[in-house]
């Protein structure tokens, strides 16, 4: 049987794709590149979790240029990552103010209030994750 054009194409194409992914395989492994591991918030707060039917919510916070949360508190363990920006986030009083870029954690404080501002020139875009429970809000507005 003769070998044609198209069969050696194939079978060259069969060779390549077996030392790819034999050479590769390591690299077409996930990495975990931890981001946060804590018990207690960002103010120094140990983690408690709220009673009652366990929900985990999550929401995709933007704060455009200029813009800020407004004074709110959380009563449920809230994990936030900025995807994009920078977040100025005014705890205070005593516990001051606290920075946070593209690519950090944070585990927010809890039923403490705070205020997050953006005060840059791009959106601050935060992936905000809460353990809470059925009926307990994820934040609620305070007066300052």
């Amino acid at each position: 049987m003769p070998v044609t054009r198209a069969t050696l194409a194939a079978g060259l194409l069969m060779l390549s794709f077996a030392r790819v992914s034999a050479e590769d395989a390591v690299s077409l492994k996930p990495t975990v590149t931890p981001v946060l591991d804590s018990s207690q918030t960002i103010i120094g707060q140990p983690l408690a979790y709220p009673a009652g039917i366990a929900e985990i919510t999550a929401s995709l916070i933007i704060v455009p240029p200029g813009g800020e949360t407004g004074w709110h508190l959380h009563a449920v363990p809230l994990f936030g990552y900025i995807l994009e920006g920078v977040l100025t986030v005014d705890y205070g009083g005593d516990k001051g103010t606290h920075t946070y870029t593209t690519g950090e954690g944070m585990l927010e404080a809890i039923n403490w209030p705070h205020n997050g501002m953006n005060k840059g020139t791009v959106p601050v875009r935060i992936l905000a994750v809460y353990a809470g429970a059925k009926g307990v809000p994820d934040a609620e507005t305070v007066t300052h």
